[in-house]
């Protein structure tokens, strides 16, 4: 072989990051809705089938399962370096949740900001999953002043062990809020049919956690986007400015105080009705006449009125 010098073939090198939703036969705009569909709100899996195809996308039902057992932990990391830290103040107890026909229990704290801080699933109540809960939910980078929780009595050995500088509550109704945030992810599975795995109710608890915690502002996702593409921007009551006639001299919506939704709908009928109107006059679309609004369009408009009467 002769050496000429140069490279015979390109550098060898390891294949690039290729993305989580490579492989899978749908956009990864579908993948991602109906897994937040299914988290978010009280559906079932042939709920957001049904839904879907409504949209003219035929997806089975045990497809949409593989899709939030796949994607929910992927979602949950990749979010992470936005999610904020945690409150100084916890509230931690635990709830019974049935899986396979046996209760277990799951593990929730969440902070004085109502953001949920971990989950965790347990066979057993006791000492050491007290323990392995704690230690998880550390991780995510406060250490607490505060912790409420409920009279159990692995709670202030852990703490001791743990958190010895924390301050440990339990007076009566002090837990509140995680007690309601509890009826949460108990509305959330109250429409299921049950959980038959382990691994189906830890992703399903951490996925419904992660999903309210976006809810509820807990994360910094998206900031770069548009007012107009974001939820608030869109739940606004529409001003329909573009609705009022310049020929009759109508003032803004918000002058004549339209604050609610009918708004809208009332100030197209009176543009039409005043249309109709206009067009029978004497002096028409013209502009004859003079004044605001047009002495022939009331007179008219009087006509009719006193007509259908």
């Amino acid at each position: 072989m002769v050496d000429r010098g140069w490279l015979e073939t390109g550098l060898v090198t390891a294949p690039s990051t290729t993305s989580v939703f490579a492989g899978f036969r749908f956009p990864r705009e579908v993948i991602s809705v109906a897994v937040r569909w299914y988290l978010r709100y009280g559906l079932s899996y042939r709920d957001v089938e049904e839904l879907l195809a409504e949209r003219g996308i035929s997806v089975d039902h045990v497809t949409i399962y593989r899709w939030v057992q796949r994607f929910t932990p992927e979602f949950i990391e990749a979010a992470r370096p936005c999610r904020h830290c945690p409150g100084n103040r916890w509230f931690a107890d635990e709830t019974y949740v049935k899986v396979g026909g046996q209760w277990t229990y799951l593990y929730r704290a969440v902070d004085q900001y109502g953001q949920v801080i971990d989950v965790l699933l347990s066979a057993r109540r006791d000492l050491a999953a007290a323990r392995r809960f704690f230690a998880r939910a550390m991780r995510a980078g406060t250490i607490p002043a505060e912790v409420t929780t409920a009279r159990a009595p692995a709670y202030p050995r852990v703490l001791d062990e743990l958190i010895p500088s924390a301050l440990h509550t339990v007076e009566q109704y002090a837990n509140n809020p995680i007690e309601a945030d509890h009826g949460r992810l108990k509305a959330r599975l109250r429409p299921m049919r049950g959980l038959k795995r382990h691994r189906s109710a830890r992703v399903l608890a951490a996925g419904h956690a992660f999903v309210q915690n976006v809810r509820r502002g807990h994360y910094e996702i998206a900031t770069h986007a548009p007012a107009r593409d974001k939820a608030p921007y869109r739940f606004r009551q529409p001003r329909c400015d573009n609705l009022t006639t310049s020929a009759a001299g109508w003032r803004s919506n918000a002058a004549r105080g339209w604050h609610n939704a009918t708004a809208p709908l009332k100030a197209w009928r009176f543009h039409r009705h005043d249309e109709a109107l206009q067009q029978s006059t004497p002096c028409g679309a013209s502009g004859n006449c003079t004044g605001s609004p047009c002495p022939c369009l009331v007179a008219h408009r009087d006509d009719a009125h006193a007509r259908k009467d």
